[in-house]
């Protein structure tokens, strides 16, 4: 399952069929910043506090991330914070890729413009057959526990944060509590350091109005 689609499944709200009401901007860079996460899990790109690096053009076989990568490949090189831009251009297509293929999938039911939970049992199938615990639930036990957690679930939390998520998700005074915690999981995140970085400067700039 890529980034994108974790990542909706952390908004979705357990009753009503609703995503919890985030900044637009701020779904758009969570979403740009899964597509560039899984780019460089992939071994497509890479990056240093400078640059965006071009590791391997070949497309992935993935429609969420490979017009990015082709973008990517035949432009000029920039920094990670130009590219969670230019991809959060895309993010309304992605947003409804992503949702139509947990549709397809079984994990969700679109019914009167709500999107359902159906596997009641808190879990869903991923790409080699396993059972995945849903995110939301492996969020809150990394977060509210000691527990190593899982290095998906490091980036969800990084790009969760760096956006301004994480307030709406955790249980009502428990993000003040958990500041310490998130801080601890995201030095974690080696590979997304750059990228949440880039999704928070553009906050700043989109703030300061320089876009």
């Amino acid at each position: 399952m890529r980034f994108v689609e974790e990542i909706l499944l952390l908004l979705l709200r357990d009753e009503g069929g609703k995503f919890e009401a985030v900044p637009g901007i701020a779904l758009d860079n969570a979403l740009a910043g899964g597509v560039l996460m899984d780019l460089a899990l992939e071994n497509r790109i890479d990056t240093d506090p400078g640059r965006l690096i071009l590791v391997d053009p070949t497309p992935v076989g993935d429609s969420l991330l490979d017009p990015t990568l082709a973008a990517i490949a035949g432009g000029e090189q920039r920094d990670a914070l130009y590219w969670v831009g230019q991809t959060a251009l895309r993010a309304a297509e992605i947003r409804r890729e992503a949702l139509s293929r947990l549709v397809e999938r079984g994990i969700l039911e679109h019914d009167e413009g709500r999107f359902l939970w159906v596997f009641r049992s808190r879990r869903y199938p991923i790409v080699d057959g396993r059972a995945e615990r849903e995110v939301k639930l492996r969020i809150l036990g990394v977060l509210l526990s000691d527990d190593i957690p899982d290095p998906r679930d490091i980036v969800i939390i990084g790009l969760a944060d760096a956006c301004g998520l994480l307030p709406a998700l955790l249980p009502e005074g428990a993000y003040d509590k958990a500041r310490a915690r998130i801080d601890q999981v995201r030095r974690l995140d080696l590979i997304g350091q750059a990228t949440s970085r880039a999704i928070h400067d553009i906050g700043m700039w989109l703030a300061a109005g320089r876009v």
